[in-house]
Parts: C-alpha cells; sequence; structure tokens
C-alpha cells in the first residue's frame, strides 16, 4: 500500500523516467542501410506501458507501429525510416518524442526525446564537426518545437488507389462478349454466322480479359 501511495503522485505528474536507447539517430545519405534506423523502447516497470512516438518533421520520416504497448519488464523495437535524403536537409535536426502512459490512464506519464540528423556521408566528416553540431542541437533544445502524431501523418501519405479506367472496363466487356458468342462451325444457333468467332480469335479474348483481369485486381 505505501509503494503505491509513493508510486501514484509521480506518475500524475508525468515524471515517471522513460529508458531509450540510443538516444540520438544519425542517417548518411550514401548509406543505404543506415536510412533504417532502431529505437529500443524499455519497460523496467511492474506495470505495462503504453507508448506513442511524435516527431517535429513527420514528412520526412515513417515510423513502423508509432503506437503500442509494452509488457512489464520487457522491452519492444520501432523502427524508423528517413524516406527524403535530399541534400536540403544536411545537418538539419529532428526531434522523436516517445510519450509513455499507463495503460489505464491517458495522461502522459512520461517522455523521452531523441534527436535525429542526416549527414552526407560519414567517411566526409570533417574534424570538429561532432562539436558544432553539439552546439547547434542543444540550440535547438532549448526552443520549444513542435510534435505531430506520426501516424495521424502515414495515413493521410498514404497513395490513394484509383479504380480501372473506363477503357479498360469496356474492353473487358467486350472480350465476354466474344467468349460468349457461338463457335465458327455450330450449326444449330440462332446467332447470325457474321457474329461466329473461330477458335482462335476466343483464345484471344481469353488471353486479353485475364491481362485485364490482372491489372483491374491491383488497381
Amino acid at each position: 500500500m505505501q509503494q503505491q501511495q509513493h508510486r501514484q503522485p509521480e506518475l500524475v505528474e508525468g515524471s515517471l523516467p522513460v529508458f531509450v536507447f540510443p538516444t540520438e539517430l544519425v542517417f548518411y545519405a550514401d548509406e543505404q542501410s543506415s536510412h533504417k534506423q532502431v529505437l529500443t523502447l524499455y519497460n523496467p516497470y511492474e506495470f505495462a506501458l503504453k507508448f506513442k512516438v511524435l516527431c517535429t518533421a513527420p514528412n520526412k520520416y515513417t515510423v513502423v507501429d508509432s503506437t503500442g504497448a509494452v509488457k512489464p519488464q520487457c522491452c519492444i523495437d520501432i523502427v524508423i525510416r528517413h524516406r527524403d535524403v535530399r541534400a536540403c536537409h544536411y545537418g538539419v535536426y529532428d526531434k522523436f518524442r516517445l510519450q509513455v502512459s499507463e495503460q489505464s490512464q491517458r495522461k502522459a506519464l512520461g517522455r523521452k526525446e531523441v534527436t535525429a540528423t542526416l549527414r552526407p556521408s560519414a567517411s566526409q566528416e570533417p574534424p570538429g564537426s561532432r562539436s558544432l553540431d553539439e552546439e547547434r542541437r542543444m540550440k535547438e533544445q532549448s526552443s520549444d518545437s513542435e510534435f505531430f502524431e506520426q501516424s495521424a501523418f502515414q495515413s493521410d501519405s498514404r497513395p490513394v488507389a484509383g479504380g480501372p479506367s473506363l477503357l479498360t472496363v469496356l474492353l473487358g466487356l467486350v472480350c465476354m462478349a466474344a467468349l460468349m458468342l457461338p463457335t465458327l462451325g455450330e450449326q444449330e444457333s440462332t446467332v447470325p454466322v457474321y457474329l461466329h468467332l473461330s477458335v482462335n480469335k476466343k483464345l484471344v479474348a481469353a488471353y486479353v480479359l485475364g491481362l485485364l483481369t490482372m491489372v483491374i485486381l491491383r488497381t
């Protein structure tokens, strides 16, 4: 009972320590393998935690599973991909904020910020650039940053799949009609003879219809 009374004020105040590794993400434009980074969120507590990943520049990153839960005394990996490695983003520091809360609460009980930056190449970093970057990062950390929900951006950025074009549908209907016509040489048919198709023409119609079906299913 005393432990619960001691722990509850800490949770309500939002000062719950959050354990994340690493605390800085560095992407290199010329290294494809570095465009994918992994954040590990640890939960050393006796209760489960819900988490949410926010970002100051969600249009530059893709976060796999930006929301979820971590079981007590377990950890979870959060995959972050940099998807805009243009030169105009070199040296710019972005921030990720991991907010955690208890399963039964909505209020953020703790948060941890992780910086992310894009560099042109690991082999081209001049001596002393790290100290300059550290100074720049400290200046940006002292200023207020606006964070956005990563999941909301991802849902908006997904391309909207359009339906099949009218020409594709009409061509498919023509092929189906061709397959329904009688074959050349059939005697008992009320369809005029000039509408009878040869076997080769029906094979072509069936082949085209199969291709159109694949196109329609992919749209």
